[in-house]
């Protein structure tokens, strides 16, 4: 696979793992498809390096993946938020 192909795969990747963890998030998150796709990308940064760091086996590296897009949806819906009066 080509430069190309690996980031076609990795945006593909990133969208699916950023919509599991707006899965996991309750509640209404104002992320589009870009925004979506960019805490995919993020969530699976975060995930790969925390897996690497707590030295967990390469199969349950998406776990933490979709894990860490969840912390990362839950952060920014948690910013974006209005307060209540």
């Amino acid at each position: 696979m080509g430069l190309i192909g690996a980031i076609i795969w990795t945006l593909i990747v990133g969208l699916f793992i950023g919509g599991l963890g707006r899965l996991i998030v309750p509640g209404y998150q104002p992320l589009g498809c870009i925004g979506t796709l960019l805490v995919g990308l993020a969530g699976s940064l975060l995930g790969t390096i925390l897996a690497a760091v707590l030295d967990v086996r390469q199969g349950f590296y998406p776990v933490f993946e979709v894990l860490g897009a969840a912390l990362v949806v839950y952060l920014i819906a948690g910013s974006r938020r209005h307060p209540r009066y």
